[in-house]
């Protein structure tokens, strides 16, 4: 890890807006993300159902089909190079082997018709160079190193015969197998119950510390961010809206939206039996998002200033900022309901 001290930076998204044309009008997905990654870090993108997370992340991969989805205006800069400007045939040779992705669902991401070992086999040829055997052996390590028992066996099996956790396993064999420098992870624990969830996230940390591998994490679980990320940043209607370390964003959160997040999460140390609060309301239409804050409609602390402009950037600390009018000099102060310190 101690080249990670100088030149740290591994990618940078920079004021990144992509739409979908559709019949209906224009869909305005992401409208202006900014964040970095630094080698070997977790970052976590939060946010709930359709606020833009995982077409940020599959755009970072040129996943989203194009048309009726463009990249209308920003840069996707890894290692200094802009993948946003690079055709199929070049994003060809950084998907999988520079940039990795795990999806939510592992049997629909693999293929039923071949072996596992064959499905890991076949990236190792092509990004490697490595010949037939080299890379059956490396996909028995691999297959051993996600925690598969018998991984001899297993890479002579089809997935429909892994239970779900142990696809999900074998999806994390496959997109660490030609050792890339980055990992994105959509919502990979969602489709899995709750102690396999645990155990692929120690599963993914441990490889991160093997491997020196940097993550994105896209969920909407604050419990699983708590556990792995760094650094978090809290998306709502195509925007980041709070953007700070783990500590920070659990213990000194300054969004209404993200202390809506952290009351909705179970707690053990409450005395009294509470009901968790959800966020009333419904997220804005993205064919025509609102003028000032998205969160504004659903916000119990929303002025008239809220409504009809955005507001701007307001640092906390270095690693801390926020979008959110209550920081304002001239905003009334307003104490965080959520003040409990989060769900570490």
């Amino acid at each position: 890890m101690g080249e990670n001290v100088n030149n740290k930076l591994l990618l940078e998204v920079n004021d990144l807006n992509v739409s979908f044309d559709t019949y209906a009008g224009e869909v305005k997905a992401v409208r202006g993300v900014s964040f970095h990654v630094n080698k070997g870090e977790t970052l976590a993108i939060v946010g709930e159902s359709g606020c833009g997370k995982s077409v940020t992340a599959q755009t970072i991969m040129q996943l989203i089909p194009m048309p009726p989805g463009r990249i209308k205006k920003g840069s996707i800069l890894f290692e200094g190079n802009d993948l946003a400007k690079y055709s199929d045939k070049k994003m060809e040779s950084v998907r999988g082997k520079e940039i990795s992705m795990v999806f939510q669902d592992p049997m629909t991401s693999l293929n039923p018709t071949m072996r596992i070992g064959k499905q890991i086999i076949e990236g190792l040829m092509k990004h490697q160079k490595m010949n037939k055997a080299e890379a059956k052996e490396r996909a028995i390590e691999m297959l051993r190193m996600v925690g598969l028992p018998n991984p001899e066996k297993r890479a002579e099996q089809y997935p429909h015969e892994f239970s779900g956790g142990m696809r999900q396993r074998a999806m994390i064999a496959i997109a660490l197998a030609c050792n890339p420098k980055l990992l994105i992870a959509d919502e990979p624990t969602t489709a899995l119950d709750v102690t396999i969830q645990a155990q692929i996230i120690e599963l993914m940390k441990e490889l991160q510390v093997k491997l020196d591998t940097a993550i994105i994490i896209i969920t909407h679980d604050l419990g699983v961010v708590a556990k792995i990320a760094d650094r978090i940043a809290v998306m709502y209607a195509g925007v980041i809206i709070e953007s700070g370390t783990n500590e920070e964003v659990f213990h000194n959160p300054k969004h209404p939206y993200t202390w809506g997040l952290l009351k909705s999460v179970p707690r053990l140390d409450y005395k009294e039996k509470e009901r968790l609060i959800p966020i009333y309301g419904t997220p804005p239409d993205l064919f025509a998002p609102p003028p000032g804050c998205p969160f504004a409609p659903r916000c119990d602390y929303a002025m008239k200033i809220c409504k009809d402009h955005q507001p701007g950037r307001y640092d906390i600390s270095d690693t801390h900022y926020t979008h959110c009018w209550l920081q304002h000099e001239l905003a009334p102060k307003v104490e965080n309901p959520a003040v409990k310190g989060g769900a570490v």
